[in-house]
């Protein structure tokens, strides 16, 4: 077990220890356990707002017993809570870079949201990035194997410099088809596909993190922030600027066009 993590449930297990004769029983941490077994049965469900709940009900707890330095402890947990979404991640197969920018990114968060008015906002956000990150992994069922393989391999790679050659290469078959086969069971183009995931990813980055708008677009291979811009506001309705001065706007979340129809 990381330190941290350690250094958390001993000092909850203190905050709950009460001595009963020459018995000591850890009160509630048992329960605390299974609300973060649920909370990750929720998450791995896609079930945001239930999962949400579920860490404020954790973070409840924390706070009843660990009154004068809650946010203290409420940070060690978050911080703690991190570290098991990345080994959670690891086990469904997320490639290690991405497992350790995820890792990264967490603790951007915790460190730039903790304060007294925002440390419930940050829970959201954990849950929020996770679920994201697992969504991604989910298996598409589209009528063509290559074309699933396609979808996953863009998601796990999507912060490197794709192009349909690049991808067509990776699958050993031509460009033309490739864009056919993609199209004709998806109903979007590749190129299109790669925008809208490259605008998903950017939006975990301009809520969490200072990273100037230009970096961000340059993250992710736009050719100008100009262009990154247009994109974005395609997808989302905003430009970039505004998504991330409104933080209570509504995260954009691509579907398929044919998805309905996959087998």
């Amino acid at each position: 077990m990381k330190t941290v993590e350690k250094q958390f449930l001993d000092n909850f297990s203190k905050i709950y220890t009460r001595e009963i004769g020459t018995t000591t029983r850890v009160e509630g941490l048992d329960s605390f356990l299974e609300l973060e077994e649920q909370l990750f049965q929720k998450m791995f469900s896609f079930e945001v707002t239930e999962a949400k709940e579920i860490l404020r009900s954790m973070i409840d707890l924390i706070i009843a017993r660990t009154r004068k330095n809650m946010i203290q402890n409420v940070k060690y947990y978050y911080i703690q809570l991190a570290a098991i979404m990345g080994r959670k991640l690891n086990e469904s197969q997320v490639p290690t870079d991405k497992v350790s920018a995820f890792n990264i990114a967490c603790v951007e968060t915790i460190e730039t949201k903790m304060s007294d008015a925002q440390f419930l906002l940050c829970a959201d956000e954990l849950v929020e990035f996770f679920v994201m990150v697992i969504t991604e992994r989910k298996k598409p069922s589209f009528g063509h194997q290559t074309v699933n393989k396609v979808i996953l391999y863009i998601n796990d790679e999507i912060e490197t410099n794709l192009t349909v050659e690049d991808i067509a290469k990776r699958f050993a078959i031509s460009t033309s088809h490739l864009s056919r086969i993609f199209r004709e069971h998806t109903g979007v183009t590749l190129v299109e596909y790669l925008n809208v995931r490259k605008v998903e990813e950017c939006q975990y980055f301009l809520r969490t993190t200072n990273k100037a708008i230009s970096d961000i677009s340059s993250s992710f291979h736009f050719c100008n922030q100009s262009y990154f811009t247009r994109i974005f506001k395609k997808y989302t309705g905003i430009t970039p600027k505004q998504y991330r001065d409104n933080q209570e706007y509504p995260s954009f979340k691509y579907n398929f066009p044919n998805e309905q129809q996959s087998v």
